[in-house]
């Protein structure tokens, strides 16, 4: 671009120099700030006075190695916690979301009596806040007084006994199945607004040359919706990974601990920064999300760039 270039468009670059200074204040400076704090010496006292702390005795590096390295840190086993958690839990609330939502706007896609009030009732879970969710799912997981136990073991004997879902190993599943309840419906929206634009010309051509039910969707719609369901996984992904409000308010109303079989990477990164004060591991730990999440981008980007329209 030359300067020219510039000056013709002088007007145009007027208008966007508010939003350019406002991203630098809002994303920019903020990044810049914690990669900051990373390399800073671990202290417990506030955030003012935690900008003039030393750097940490083992290096530059120090908080890095600790929460990636130390077999004897508390933080490298809870790091290594969260990230198998956050890993399981992003790949199968995103699965999970996007197969309910692809189900649900395949039967909306149909004409039947009373499809615009099936619309609505499915759209239900999507206005919930999230705080709110949390909170319900989190009585409804009670073991001995929650509606889940009642229903399972009570009315419907499918279980033989009460089993505990906020601690142990079910506490994975505690987590994933709110959240997948909680934003199919948005999956479901995406996908049908993709199917209502493919022609039903191409299906009638599919059935006059013999096409199966399960063939039509493999060979039109399938493939006809990658550029949807492709942003619905990066999405999903993006979002799952930094999931954090039905989390927190499902143990203790935010103040609680889901343990090492529920610990996310946005809850640790929180409880080390927030309520143990320890800004320099928080930090460190929020870069090492942030580099693998831009990772995770550029490989989306390479494998679905024809999708949107990139050379």
């Amino acid at each position: 671009m030359t300067w020219r270039e510039i000056r013709k468009n002088r007007m145009a670059y007027w208008f966007l120099a508010p939003t350019v200074v406002g991203m630098v204040f809002v994303h920019l400076l903020p990044i810049i700030q914690g990669i900051w704090l990373s390399f800073l010496a671990s202290r417990k006292d506030n955030l003012i006075l935690y900008l003039k702390a030393p750097l940490p005795d083992n290096g530059v590096l120090g908080n890095y190695k600790d929460v990636l390295f130390d077999p004897h840190s508390p933080l490298h086993a809870g790091m290594m916690d969260a990230v198998r958690n956050t890993f399981w839990y992003a790949l199968l609330v995103t699965a999970g979301t996007t197969l309910a939502g692809l189900v649900g706007a395949l039967l909306l896609n149909r004409k039947f009596a009373g499809r615009s009030v099936a619309r609505t009732l499915f759209l239900f879970p999507w206005i919930v806040p999230t705080y709110v969710v949390g909170l319900l799912w989190g009585f409804m997981w009670q073991q001995e007084n929650g509606i889940v136990n009642i229903l399972l073991h009570d009315w419907l004997h499918l279980l033989p006994s009460k089993p505990q879902w906020l601690l142990g190993p079910n506490t994975l599943w505690a987590i994933i199945i709110p959240t997948i309840w909680r934003f199919w419906p948005y999956s479901m929206l995406m996908l049908l607004a993709g199917l209502q634009n493919i022609p039903g010309e191409v299906y009638e051509a599919a059935e006059i040359d013999g096409a199966s039910a399960w063939q039509k969707f493999r060979h039109i719609t399938f493939p006809l919706l990658r550029p949807v369901w492709s942003v619905l996984l990066l999405n999903g992904m993006l979002f799952n990974v930094y999931s954090f409000n039905i989390v927190i308010m499902m143990f203790g109303n935010g103040a609680g601990f889901p343990g090492k079989n529920g610990d996310l990477m946005m809850t640790a990164i929180f409880r080390n920064s927030f309520q143990m004060w320890d800004f320099g591991h928080g930090a460190a730990m929020s870069v090492l999300l942030m580099i693998v999440m831009l990772s995770l981008v550029v490989a989306w980007y390479r494998i679905f760039r024809k999708d949107l329209g990139s050379p």
